[in-house]
Protein backbone atom coordinates (compact mmCIF):
# COMPACT_ATOMS: atom_id res chain seq x y z
CA UNK A 1 0.00 0.00 0.00
CA UNK A 2 0.90 3.23 -0.14
CA UNK A 3 1.58 5.25 3.28
CA UNK A 4 -0.71 7.88 4.23
CA UNK A 5 1.73 10.87 4.68
CA UNK A 6 1.35 14.14 7.36
CA UNK A 7 3.32 17.21 7.37
CA UNK A 8 5.37 17.99 10.15
CA UNK A 9 5.85 21.63 11.23
CA UNK A 10 9.46 21.94 13.86
CA UNK A 11 10.16 24.81 15.48
CA UNK A 12 13.23 25.67 17.60
CA UNK A 13 16.06 28.15 19.29
CA UNK A 14 18.34 28.71 16.13
CA UNK A 15 21.15 28.00 18.57
CA UNK A 16 19.82 24.49 18.90
CA UNK A 17 19.44 23.93 14.58
CA UNK A 18 22.67 22.11 14.91
CA UNK A 19 21.25 19.32 17.21
CA UNK A 20 18.51 19.25 15.97
CA UNK A 21 19.52 18.51 12.44
CA UNK A 22 21.91 15.91 14.12
CA UNK A 23 18.54 14.24 16.20
CA UNK A 24 16.60 14.04 13.08
CA UNK A 25 19.66 12.28 11.01
CA UNK A 26 19.64 10.46 14.11
CA UNK A 27 15.81 9.70 13.88
CA UNK A 28 15.74 9.21 9.60
CA UNK A 29 12.07 9.74 9.98
CA UNK A 30 11.14 13.49 8.38
CA UNK A 31 11.40 14.39 4.54
CA UNK A 32 12.64 17.36 4.58
CA UNK A 33 10.77 19.80 2.50
CA UNK A 34 12.80 22.79 1.60
CA UNK A 35 10.52 26.29 2.88
CA UNK A 36 12.91 27.99 0.28
CA UNK A 37 13.56 25.92 -2.87
CA UNK A 38 15.30 28.76 -4.76
CA UNK A 39 18.01 28.35 -1.52
CA UNK A 40 18.34 24.75 -0.92
CA UNK A 41 20.06 24.19 -3.76
CA UNK A 42 23.22 21.73 -2.94
CA UNK A 43 27.02 23.74 -2.97
CA UNK A 44 27.73 22.82 -6.31
CA UNK A 45 31.50 23.29 -5.40
CA UNK A 46 30.88 20.06 -2.95
CA UNK A 47 28.98 18.21 -5.70
CA UNK A 48 31.88 18.66 -8.12
CA UNK A 49 34.40 16.98 -5.79
CA UNK A 50 32.37 14.23 -4.90
CA UNK A 51 31.68 13.31 -8.65
CA UNK A 52 35.63 13.30 -9.16
CA UNK A 53 36.01 11.19 -6.43
CA UNK A 54 33.14 9.06 -7.82
CA UNK A 55 34.67 8.81 -11.45
CA UNK A 56 38.44 7.89 -9.61
CA UNK A 57 36.40 4.99 -7.77
CA UNK A 58 34.92 3.48 -10.65
CA UNK A 59 38.22 3.65 -12.76
CA UNK A 60 39.93 2.16 -9.73
CA UNK A 61 36.86 -0.76 -9.41
CA UNK A 62 38.51 -2.82 -12.07
CA UNK A 63 41.76 -2.45 -11.35
CA UNK A 64 43.80 -4.95 -8.43
CA UNK A 65 46.00 -3.06 -6.28
CA UNK A 66 49.80 -3.74 -6.39
CA UNK A 67 52.52 -2.09 -5.10
CA UNK A 68 52.95 0.39 -1.98
CA UNK A 69 50.62 2.60 -1.10
CA UNK A 70 51.06 5.81 -1.78
CA UNK A 71 50.90 8.74 0.82
CA UNK A 72 47.97 10.93 -0.99
CA UNK A 73 45.39 12.44 0.67
CA UNK A 74 41.78 10.30 -1.15
CA UNK A 75 41.23 14.13 -3.02
CA UNK A 76 44.97 13.68 -4.47
CA UNK A 77 44.83 10.14 -5.32
CA UNK A 78 41.08 10.49 -7.00
CA UNK A 79 42.65 13.80 -9.06
CA UNK A 80 45.77 11.85 -9.95
CA UNK A 81 43.31 8.71 -11.25
CA UNK A 82 41.67 10.73 -13.22
CA UNK A 83 44.48 12.53 -14.43
CA UNK A 84 46.11 8.91 -15.51
CA UNK A 85 42.90 7.82 -17.00
CA UNK A 86 42.65 11.34 -19.16
CA UNK A 87 46.50 10.79 -20.14
CA UNK A 88 45.85 7.02 -21.50
CA UNK A 89 42.84 8.53 -23.57
CA UNK A 90 45.46 10.84 -25.13
CA UNK A 91 48.15 8.44 -25.71
CA UNK A 92 45.22 5.83 -27.32
CA UNK A 93 44.29 8.28 -29.58
CA UNK A 94 47.87 9.16 -30.38
CA UNK A 95 48.80 5.05 -30.58
CA UNK A 96 45.48 5.04 -33.31
CA UNK A 97 46.75 8.14 -35.30
CA UNK A 98 50.26 6.37 -35.66
CA UNK A 99 49.28 3.15 -36.77
CA UNK A 100 47.37 4.89 -39.42
CA UNK A 101 50.61 6.70 -39.95
CA UNK A 102 52.06 3.05 -39.92
CA UNK A 103 49.82 1.98 -42.92
CA UNK A 104 50.80 5.02 -45.07
CA UNK A 105 54.66 4.51 -44.71
CA UNK A 106 54.22 0.69 -45.04
CA UNK A 107 56.18 0.83 -48.43
CA UNK A 108 58.96 2.14 -47.16
CA UNK A 109 59.96 -0.49 -44.79
CA UNK A 110 62.48 0.16 -42.92
CA UNK A 111 63.89 3.85 -44.56
CA UNK A 112 65.23 6.68 -42.65
CA UNK A 113 64.82 9.64 -43.28
CA UNK A 114 67.57 11.38 -41.23
CA UNK A 115 69.88 8.92 -43.47
CA UNK A 116 68.00 10.49 -46.39
CA UNK A 117 68.80 13.74 -44.83
CA UNK A 118 72.42 13.02 -44.16
CA UNK A 119 73.13 12.35 -48.13
CA UNK A 120 71.60 15.33 -49.47
CA UNK A 121 73.83 17.47 -46.97
CA UNK A 122 76.88 15.67 -48.01
CA UNK A 123 75.62 16.77 -51.60
CA UNK A 124 74.23 13.25 -52.93
CA UNK A 125 70.36 13.95 -54.27
CA UNK A 126 68.08 10.57 -53.61
CA UNK A 127 64.38 10.23 -55.39
CA UNK A 128 62.47 7.84 -55.13
CA UNK A 129 60.15 6.03 -58.08
CA UNK A 130 57.93 3.31 -57.96
CA UNK A 131 58.33 1.26 -61.39
CA UNK A 132 56.56 -1.92 -63.13
CA UNK A 133 58.78 -5.28 -61.84
CA UNK A 134 59.16 -5.91 -65.38
CA UNK A 135 60.47 -2.41 -66.41
CA UNK A 136 63.25 -2.18 -63.71
CA UNK A 137 66.15 -3.07 -66.33
CA UNK A 138 65.42 -0.02 -68.50
CA UNK A 139 66.27 2.31 -65.54
CA UNK A 140 69.34 3.74 -66.06
CA UNK A 141 71.70 5.66 -63.44
CA UNK A 142 74.26 6.76 -61.60
CA UNK A 143 73.14 4.19 -58.49
CA UNK A 144 70.33 2.34 -58.46
CA UNK A 145 68.69 0.52 -55.37
CA UNK A 146 65.75 -1.71 -55.04
CA UNK A 147 63.65 -1.38 -51.70
CA UNK A 148 60.61 -2.87 -51.60
CA UNK A 149 58.03 -4.84 -53.63
CA UNK A 150 54.55 -3.21 -53.99
CA UNK A 151 51.37 -4.35 -54.54
CA UNK A 152 50.30 -4.26 -58.08
CA UNK A 153 53.79 -5.65 -59.50
CA UNK A 154 55.45 -2.55 -58.70
CA UNK A 155 58.74 -1.74 -56.97
CA UNK A 156 60.11 0.77 -55.02
CA UNK A 157 63.43 1.86 -56.40
CA UNK A 158 65.65 4.73 -54.97
CA UNK A 159 67.83 6.87 -57.48
CA UNK A 160 71.14 8.75 -57.42
CA UNK A 161 71.72 11.12 -60.13
CA UNK A 162 74.38 13.46 -59.70
CA UNK A 163 75.08 13.92 -63.60
CA UNK A 164 71.85 14.43 -64.47
CA UNK A 165 71.64 11.42 -67.66
CA UNK A 166 69.53 9.35 -64.99
CA UNK A 167 66.95 7.38 -67.98
CA UNK A 168 63.54 6.14 -66.40
CA UNK A 169 61.12 4.24 -68.44
CA UNK A 170 57.30 6.18 -68.96
CA UNK A 171 56.26 3.98 -66.59
CA UNK A 172 58.24 4.82 -63.17
CA UNK A 173 56.75 7.18 -61.15
CA UNK A 174 58.29 9.92 -58.43
CA UNK A 175 57.44 9.11 -55.18
CA UNK A 176 57.90 12.27 -52.61
CA UNK A 177 59.48 11.48 -49.28
CA UNK A 178 56.90 11.11 -46.20
CA UNK A 179 56.92 13.22 -43.82
CA UNK A 180 57.68 10.64 -40.87
CA UNK A 181 59.48 7.11 -41.42
CA UNK A 182 58.49 3.80 -40.10
CA UNK A 183 61.41 3.53 -37.59
CA UNK A 184 60.23 7.26 -36.25
CA UNK A 185 56.82 6.18 -35.88
CA UNK A 186 57.21 2.70 -34.53
CA UNK A 187 59.91 4.25 -31.16
CA UNK A 188 57.14 6.78 -30.65
CA UNK A 189 54.61 4.16 -30.91
CA UNK A 190 57.17 1.98 -28.22
CA UNK A 191 57.53 4.84 -26.06
CA UNK A 192 53.97 5.44 -25.36
CA UNK A 193 53.28 1.96 -24.74
CA UNK A 194 55.97 2.19 -22.32
CA UNK A 195 54.07 5.04 -20.93
CA UNK A 196 51.02 3.06 -20.34
CA UNK A 197 52.44 0.41 -18.40
CA UNK A 198 54.39 2.88 -16.03
CA UNK A 199 50.59 4.30 -15.49
CA UNK A 200 48.96 0.73 -15.04
CA UNK A 201 51.83 0.30 -12.31
CA UNK A 202 50.93 3.58 -10.58
CA UNK A 203 46.98 2.89 -10.63
CA UNK A 204 47.85 -0.59 -9.11
CA UNK A 205 49.73 1.60 -6.40
CA UNK A 206 46.54 4.22 -6.30
CA UNK A 207 43.91 1.49 -6.07
CA UNK A 208 44.99 0.98 -3.05
CA UNK A 209 43.17 4.38 -2.05
CA UNK A 210 40.03 2.96 -3.21
CA UNK A 211 38.33 2.46 0.16
CA UNK A 212 39.74 5.94 1.82
CA UNK A 213 38.28 7.49 -1.19
CA UNK A 214 35.08 6.03 -0.75
CA UNK A 215 35.11 7.07 3.35
CA UNK A 216 35.42 10.39 2.01
CA UNK A 217 32.20 10.18 -0.45
CA UNK A 218 30.41 9.26 2.15
CA UNK A 219 31.79 12.01 4.84
CA UNK A 220 31.45 14.43 1.80
CA UNK A 221 28.03 13.66 1.10
CA UNK A 222 26.82 13.43 5.07
CA UNK A 223 28.13 17.32 5.10
CA UNK A 224 26.31 18.03 2.16
CA UNK A 225 23.04 16.38 3.12
CA UNK A 226 23.57 18.30 6.56
CA UNK A 227 23.77 21.95 4.74
CA UNK A 228 21.57 21.12 2.26
CA UNK A 229 19.15 20.54 5.37
CA UNK A 230 20.51 23.98 6.74
CA UNK A 231 19.40 25.51 3.81
CA UNK A 232 16.29 24.12 3.52
CA UNK A 233 15.30 25.85 7.07
CA UNK A 234 13.77 29.08 7.42
CA UNK A 235 15.54 31.01 10.14
CA UNK A 236 15.56 34.93 11.78
CA UNK A 237 18.03 35.77 14.91
CA UNK A 238 15.88 33.95 17.45
CA UNK A 239 13.53 30.70 15.79
CA UNK A 240 14.38 27.86 12.70
CA UNK A 241 12.15 26.10 11.68
CA UNK A 242 11.93 22.91 9.81
CA UNK A 243 8.89 21.64 7.85
CA UNK A 244 8.70 17.64 6.21
CA UNK A 245 6.65 14.84 5.63
CA UNK A 246 6.74 11.90 7.55
CA UNK A 247 4.29 8.30 7.70
CA UNK A 248 1.38 9.67 9.47
CA UNK A 249 1.31 6.92 12.03
CA UNK A 250 4.80 8.15 12.85
CA UNK A 251 3.62 12.20 13.31
CA UNK A 252 3.35 12.07 17.06
CA UNK A 253 6.27 9.89 17.48
CA UNK A 254 8.50 12.27 15.66
CA UNK A 255 7.74 15.04 18.20
CA UNK A 256 7.71 12.68 21.44
CA UNK A 257 11.60 11.43 20.24
CA UNK A 258 12.51 15.09 19.56
CA UNK A 259 11.48 16.04 23.17
CA UNK A 260 13.02 12.76 24.85
CA UNK A 261 16.58 13.54 22.85
CA UNK A 262 16.29 17.29 25.14
CA UNK A 263 15.54 19.43 22.47
CA UNK A 264 13.30 22.82 23.31
CA UNK A 265 10.80 22.38 19.76
CA UNK A 266 7.40 22.53 18.93
CA UNK A 267 5.59 20.58 16.63
CA UNK A 268 2.36 20.78 14.38
CA UNK A 269 1.17 18.17 12.26
CA UNK A 270 -0.96 18.76 8.98
CA UNK A 271 -3.03 16.29 6.44
CA UNK A 272 -1.57 17.02 3.32
CA UNK A 273 -3.27 19.58 1.08
CA UNK A 274 -5.29 18.66 -1.97
CA UNK A 275 -2.59 20.86 -4.08
CA UNK A 276 0.38 19.52 -2.07
CA UNK A 277 2.22 16.05 -3.85
CA UNK A 278 3.80 14.58 -0.77
CA UNK A 279 6.43 11.67 -1.03
CA UNK A 280 5.51 7.88 -1.94
CA UNK A 281 6.16 5.11 0.81
CA UNK A 282 5.13 1.95 -0.51
CA UNK A 283 4.92 -0.96 1.65
CA UNK A 284 4.45 -4.23 -0.58
CA UNK A 285 3.37 -7.43 1.35
CA UNK A 286 6.04 -9.28 1.73
CA UNK A 287 5.05 -11.98 -1.25
CA UNK A 288 5.36 -8.86 -3.35
CA UNK A 289 8.22 -7.43 -2.55
CA UNK A 290 10.66 -8.17 -4.97
CA UNK A 291 8.82 -6.21 -7.22
CA UNK A 292 10.24 -3.10 -5.65
CA UNK A 293 13.98 -4.35 -7.55
CA UNK A 294 12.48 -3.73 -10.61
CA UNK A 295 10.97 -0.59 -9.83
CA UNK A 296 13.93 0.43 -8.29
CA UNK A 297 15.93 -0.23 -11.43
CA UNK A 298 13.88 1.63 -13.78
CA UNK A 299 13.37 4.44 -11.35
CA UNK A 300 10.00 4.97 -11.34
CA UNK A 301 7.67 6.09 -8.83
CA UNK A 302 4.03 6.01 -8.37
CA UNK A 303 2.54 9.24 -7.34
CA UNK A 304 1.27 9.51 -3.98
CA UNK A 305 -2.18 9.57 -4.89
CA UNK A 306 -1.87 6.71 -7.66
CA UNK A 307 -1.87 3.46 -7.34
CA UNK A 308 0.61 1.06 -5.56
CA UNK A 309 1.04 -1.93 -8.18
CA UNK A 310 3.24 -3.95 -6.25
CA UNK A 311 0.57 -6.69 -6.18
CA UNK A 312 -0.17 -6.98 -9.80
CA UNK A 313 3.18 -6.51 -11.36
CA UNK A 314 4.42 -9.51 -9.09
CA UNK A 315 1.92 -11.83 -10.40
CA UNK A 316 1.48 -10.88 -13.86
CA UNK A 317 5.71 -10.35 -14.69
CA UNK A 318 6.46 -13.90 -13.64
CA UNK A 319 3.82 -15.13 -15.82
CA UNK A 320 4.94 -13.29 -18.82
CA UNK A 321 8.12 -14.33 -17.98
CA UNK A 322 7.84 -17.29 -18.38
CA UNK A 323 5.99 -17.17 -21.31
CA UNK A 324 8.70 -15.25 -22.96
CA UNK A 325 11.66 -17.83 -21.93
CA UNK A 326 9.29 -20.85 -22.92
CA UNK A 327 11.96 -23.22 -21.13
CA UNK A 328 12.15 -24.83 -18.20
CA UNK A 329 15.60 -25.50 -18.51
CA UNK A 330 16.66 -22.28 -18.42
CA UNK A 331 14.50 -21.21 -15.53
CA UNK A 332 16.37 -24.11 -13.51
CA UNK A 333 19.75 -22.33 -14.56
CA UNK A 334 18.27 -18.97 -13.49
CA UNK A 335 17.45 -20.65 -10.00
CA UNK A 336 20.47 -22.30 -9.61
CA UNK A 337 23.10 -20.17 -10.94
CA UNK A 338 21.38 -16.89 -8.61
CA UNK A 339 21.10 -19.47 -6.32
CA UNK A 340 24.16 -20.44 -5.45
CA UNK A 341 25.56 -17.00 -6.05
CA UNK A 342 23.09 -15.83 -4.15
CA UNK A 343 25.46 -13.49 -2.14
CA UNK A 344 27.31 -12.28 -4.91
CA UNK A 345 24.22 -11.54 -6.78
CA UNK A 346 22.18 -9.62 -3.49
CA UNK A 347 25.42 -7.12 -3.48
CA UNK A 348 25.37 -6.61 -7.04
CA UNK A 349 21.75 -6.26 -7.81
CA UNK A 350 20.32 -6.04 -4.98
CA UNK A 351 17.92 -8.64 -2.32
CA UNK A 352 14.69 -7.76 -4.36
CA UNK A 353 16.31 -7.90 -7.35
CA UNK A 354 17.62 -10.63 -6.89
CA UNK A 355 14.36 -12.71 -5.50
CA UNK A 356 12.39 -11.70 -8.28
CA UNK A 357 14.49 -13.18 -10.70
CA UNK A 358 14.59 -16.39 -8.42
CA UNK A 359 10.79 -16.16 -8.91
CA UNK A 360 11.40 -15.89 -12.59
CA UNK A 361 13.33 -18.67 -12.83
CA UNK A 362 11.01 -20.74 -10.45
CA UNK A 363 7.34 -20.09 -13.03
CA UNK A 364 10.10 -20.51 -15.83
CA UNK A 365 10.25 -24.28 -14.69
CA UNK A 366 6.60 -24.69 -13.80
CA UNK A 367 5.44 -23.17 -17.82
CA UNK A 368 8.52 -25.68 -19.01
CA UNK A 369 7.08 -28.42 -17.05
CA UNK A 370 3.62 -27.67 -18.92
CA UNK A 371 5.29 -27.80 -22.49
CA UNK A 372 7.42 -29.98 -21.68
CA UNK A 373 10.25 -28.39 -23.53
CA UNK A 374 13.70 -27.95 -21.13
CA UNK A 375 16.54 -26.43 -23.08
CA UNK A 376 14.85 -26.86 -26.63
CA UNK A 377 13.73 -30.83 -26.55
CA UNK A 378 10.77 -31.60 -25.46
CA UNK A 379 10.67 -34.66 -23.35
CA UNK A 380 7.70 -35.78 -23.26
CA UNK A 381 4.00 -35.14 -24.37
CA UNK A 382 3.16 -31.98 -23.14
CA UNK A 383 -0.13 -30.52 -21.91
CA UNK A 384 0.28 -27.25 -23.77
CA UNK A 385 2.51 -27.66 -26.82
CA UNK A 386 4.66 -25.17 -28.39
CA UNK A 387 6.03 -25.78 -31.59
CA UNK A 388 5.00 -24.20 -35.31
CA UNK A 389 1.92 -26.44 -35.81
CA UNK A 390 -1.24 -24.71 -36.50
CA UNK A 391 -2.72 -25.75 -33.05
CA UNK A 392 -0.19 -24.92 -30.98
CA UNK A 393 0.13 -20.71 -32.80
CA UNK A 394 -3.39 -20.91 -32.12
CA UNK A 395 -3.41 -22.00 -28.48
CA UNK A 396 -0.47 -19.72 -27.51
CA UNK A 397 -2.39 -16.81 -29.14
CA UNK A 398 -5.78 -17.71 -27.04
CA UNK A 399 -3.64 -17.66 -23.80
CA UNK A 400 -1.48 -14.29 -25.17
CA UNK A 401 -5.27 -12.64 -25.94
CA UNK A 402 -7.19 -14.04 -22.78
CA UNK A 403 -4.00 -12.89 -20.14
CA UNK A 404 -4.48 -9.63 -22.11
CA UNK A 405 -8.21 -9.01 -21.20
CA UNK A 406 -7.64 -10.52 -17.57
CA UNK A 407 -4.38 -7.92 -17.14
CA UNK A 408 -6.90 -5.22 -18.43
CA UNK A 409 -10.14 -5.60 -17.05
CA UNK A 410 -7.95 -5.58 -13.69
CA UNK A 411 -6.67 -2.39 -14.58
CA UNK A 412 -10.11 -1.00 -15.18
CA UNK A 413 -11.52 -2.52 -11.89
CA UNK A 414 -8.93 -1.18 -9.88
CA UNK A 415 -9.92 2.11 -10.84
CA UNK A 416 -13.58 1.25 -10.59
CA UNK A 417 -12.76 0.45 -6.79
CA UNK A 418 -10.76 3.56 -6.33
CA UNK A 419 -14.05 5.55 -7.63
CA UNK A 420 -16.62 3.87 -5.56
CA UNK A 421 -19.09 5.09 -4.17
CA UNK A 422 -18.79 8.10 -7.36
CA UNK A 423 -21.28 6.59 -10.14
CA UNK A 424 -18.39 7.18 -12.40
CA UNK A 425 -17.48 3.84 -10.80
CA UNK A 426 -19.52 2.57 -13.62
CA UNK A 427 -17.64 3.96 -16.33
CA UNK A 428 -14.33 1.83 -15.36
CA UNK A 429 -16.77 -1.27 -14.94
CA UNK A 430 -17.69 -0.75 -18.33
CA UNK A 431 -14.29 -0.46 -20.14
CA UNK A 432 -13.35 -3.78 -17.89
CA UNK A 433 -16.88 -5.27 -19.55
CA UNK A 434 -16.22 -4.02 -22.90
CA UNK A 435 -12.53 -5.28 -22.87
CA UNK A 436 -13.88 -8.83 -22.52
CA UNK A 437 -16.15 -8.06 -25.76
CA UNK A 438 -12.82 -6.60 -27.71
CA UNK A 439 -11.62 -9.96 -26.45
CA UNK A 440 -13.85 -11.80 -28.50
CA UNK A 441 -13.72 -9.45 -31.84
CA UNK A 442 -10.32 -10.18 -31.62
CA UNK A 443 -10.11 -13.52 -31.63
CA UNK A 444 -12.64 -13.65 -34.50
CA UNK A 445 -10.68 -11.37 -36.70
CA UNK A 446 -7.02 -13.30 -35.67
CA UNK A 447 -8.22 -16.73 -34.92
CA UNK A 448 -11.25 -17.10 -37.13
CA UNK A 449 -13.58 -17.86 -33.24
CA UNK A 450 -17.01 -17.76 -33.61
CA UNK A 451 -18.20 -14.01 -32.99
CA UNK A 452 -22.11 -13.28 -33.39
CA UNK A 453 -25.50 -12.96 -31.48
CA UNK A 454 -24.88 -16.83 -30.63
CA UNK A 455 -21.88 -15.87 -28.55
CA UNK A 456 -21.51 -13.63 -25.68
CA UNK A 457 -19.28 -11.19 -27.21
CA UNK A 458 -21.61 -8.84 -28.71
CA UNK A 459 -23.62 -8.04 -25.52
CA UNK A 460 -20.47 -7.44 -23.82
CA UNK A 461 -19.27 -4.56 -26.11
CA UNK A 462 -23.06 -2.85 -25.81
CA UNK A 463 -23.34 -3.60 -22.18
CA UNK A 464 -19.46 -2.17 -22.06
CA UNK A 465 -19.68 0.41 -24.33
CA UNK A 466 -23.22 1.74 -23.02
CA UNK A 467 -22.05 1.80 -19.44
CA UNK A 468 -18.54 3.66 -20.27
CA UNK A 469 -20.14 6.15 -22.32
CA UNK A 470 -23.34 7.30 -20.08
CA UNK A 471 -20.88 7.60 -16.67
CA UNK A 472 -17.80 9.53 -18.57
CA UNK A 473 -19.52 12.20 -16.79
CA UNK A 474 -22.21 11.60 -14.51
CA UNK A 475 -22.23 14.89 -13.04
CA UNK A 476 -23.48 16.81 -16.36
CA UNK A 477 -26.46 16.63 -17.68
CA UNK A 478 -28.40 14.08 -20.00
CA UNK A 479 -27.26 15.53 -23.41
CA UNK A 480 -23.98 16.78 -21.99
CA UNK A 481 -23.27 13.45 -20.47
CA UNK A 482 -23.79 11.45 -24.07
CA UNK A 483 -21.99 13.88 -25.90
CA UNK A 484 -18.92 13.85 -23.87
CA UNK A 485 -19.04 10.01 -23.73
CA UNK A 486 -19.05 10.00 -27.57
CA UNK A 487 -16.32 11.93 -27.97
CA UNK A 488 -14.44 10.64 -25.42
CA UNK A 489 -15.58 6.61 -26.91
CA UNK A 490 -13.48 6.00 -30.27
CA UNK A 491 -10.02 7.01 -29.04
CA UNK A 492 -10.71 4.71 -26.21
CA UNK A 493 -11.93 1.78 -28.28
CA UNK A 494 -8.87 1.92 -30.90
CA UNK A 495 -6.69 1.82 -27.79
CA UNK A 496 -8.23 -1.13 -26.41
CA UNK A 497 -7.93 -3.26 -29.44
CA UNK A 498 -4.44 -2.59 -29.69
CA UNK A 499 -3.73 -3.14 -25.86
CA UNK A 500 -5.17 -6.84 -26.53
CA UNK A 501 -3.56 -7.63 -29.41
CA UNK A 502 -0.03 -6.12 -28.57
CA UNK A 503 -0.31 -8.92 -25.93
CA UNK A 504 0.41 -11.80 -28.67
CA UNK A 505 4.36 -10.73 -28.23
CA UNK A 506 4.30 -13.04 -25.80
CA UNK A 507 3.30 -15.73 -28.25
CA UNK A 508 5.79 -15.09 -30.68
CA UNK A 509 9.06 -14.30 -28.76
CA UNK A 510 7.92 -17.91 -26.44
CA UNK A 511 7.65 -20.01 -29.87
CA UNK A 512 10.87 -18.01 -31.71
CA UNK A 513 12.50 -19.10 -27.68
CA UNK A 514 11.42 -22.55 -28.87
CA UNK A 515 12.32 -22.92 -32.14
CA UNK A 516 15.47 -21.34 -31.77
CA UNK A 517 16.58 -23.97 -28.97
CA UNK A 518 15.50 -26.43 -31.12
CA UNK A 519 17.57 -25.50 -33.62
CA UNK A 520 20.40 -25.35 -31.79
CA UNK A 521 19.98 -28.95 -30.51
CA UNK A 522 19.39 -29.89 -34.21
CA UNK A 523 22.68 -27.92 -35.48
CA UNK A 524 24.76 -29.88 -32.77
CA UNK A 525 23.24 -33.35 -33.70
CA UNK A 526 23.91 -32.64 -37.15
CA UNK A 527 27.56 -31.72 -37.09
CA UNK A 528 28.68 -35.69 -35.69
CA UNK A 529 31.52 -34.48 -33.68
CA UNK A 530 31.24 -34.42 -29.81
CA UNK A 531 33.46 -31.40 -28.74
CA UNK A 532 32.15 -29.17 -31.58
CA UNK A 533 28.12 -30.44 -30.45
CA UNK A 534 28.87 -29.03 -27.14
CA UNK A 535 30.29 -25.84 -28.21
CA UNK A 536 27.40 -25.37 -30.31
CA UNK A 537 24.87 -26.47 -27.29
CA UNK A 538 26.65 -24.25 -24.56
CA UNK A 539 26.62 -20.79 -27.29
CA UNK A 540 23.64 -21.63 -28.79
CA UNK A 541 21.49 -21.75 -25.49
CA UNK A 542 23.34 -19.05 -24.05
CA UNK A 543 22.91 -16.71 -26.76
CA UNK A 544 19.22 -17.61 -26.65
CA UNK A 545 18.57 -17.43 -23.29
CA UNK A 546 20.85 -13.88 -23.28
CA UNK A 547 17.79 -12.90 -26.32
CA UNK A 548 15.07 -14.49 -23.85
CA UNK A 549 16.20 -12.00 -20.60
CA UNK A 550 16.36 -9.01 -22.89
CA UNK A 551 13.01 -9.74 -24.12
CA UNK A 552 11.47 -10.22 -20.70
CA UNK A 553 12.30 -6.43 -20.18
CA UNK A 554 11.58 -5.21 -23.61
CA UNK A 555 8.29 -7.19 -23.65
CA UNK A 556 7.50 -8.43 -20.36
CA UNK A 557 8.55 -4.95 -18.41
CA UNK A 558 6.33 -3.28 -21.44
CA UNK A 559 3.56 -4.81 -20.88
CA UNK A 560 3.09 -3.78 -16.97
CA UNK A 561 4.83 -0.43 -17.49
CA UNK A 562 2.79 0.41 -20.67
CA UNK A 563 -0.51 -1.27 -20.95
CA UNK A 564 -1.25 -2.13 -17.75
CA UNK A 565 -0.54 0.97 -16.67
CA UNK A 566 -2.22 3.29 -19.32
CA UNK A 567 -5.38 1.31 -18.50
CA UNK A 568 -5.36 1.93 -14.61
CA UNK A 569 -4.19 5.41 -15.22
CA UNK A 570 -0.47 6.00 -14.14
CA UNK A 571 1.44 9.12 -14.26
CA UNK A 572 4.29 7.70 -12.29
CA UNK A 573 4.37 11.36 -11.00
CA UNK A 574 5.97 10.45 -7.56
CA UNK A 575 8.87 11.02 -5.91
CA UNK A 576 10.58 8.64 -3.34
CA UNK A 577 9.84 9.16 0.74
CA UNK A 578 13.63 9.83 1.38
CA UNK A 579 14.21 10.68 4.76
CA UNK A 580 17.28 12.78 5.98
CA UNK A 581 19.75 10.43 7.63
CA UNK A 582 18.59 7.35 6.21
CA UNK A 583 20.94 7.32 3.51
CA UNK A 584 24.06 7.72 6.44
CA UNK A 585 22.47 4.58 8.15
CA UNK A 586 22.08 2.70 4.89
CA UNK A 587 25.92 3.29 4.19
CA UNK A 588 27.16 2.77 7.61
Amino acid sequence: MIVPMAKVFIACRRSDRQRLLEALAELGMLHIQPADPARAVPDEAMVGRIRTMERAVQVLSGIESAGGAPGLSPEEAAREVLDLQRRAAERQNRLSSLQHQLQQVAMWGNVRIEQIETLRAAGIELRFYTVPRTDLVEVQAEAVQKLVELPGRRVLIGVIDRTGGAKLPESAESVPLPPRDGPTIRAEAAALDEENRRDARRLGELAHCAGAIEEAIRQMEHRLRFDLAQRSAIENEQLCGLQGWVPAEEAEELGRRLLAAGLDVATETVAPGEDEMPPTLIRPPAWARPIVGLLNLLGTTSGYREFDVSRPFMIALPIFAALLIADGGYGALLCLGFGLAYRKAVGALGREFTHLLLVVGAASIVWGAATGSFFGAVLYTPLVPVDLSEHSRRLMMRISFYMGAIHLAVAQLMQAARLYPNTRFLNRVGWATFIWGVLGAVEYLVLRSPFGWDTVWPYLMIVGAALAIWFEAPGAGWGMRVLLGIANFPLAMLSAFSDIISYVRLMAVGLASSVLGANFNEMARDTGFWPLAILILVLGHGLNMGLTMIALFAHGVRLNMLEFSNNLGMQWTGYPYNPFGKQAAQEA
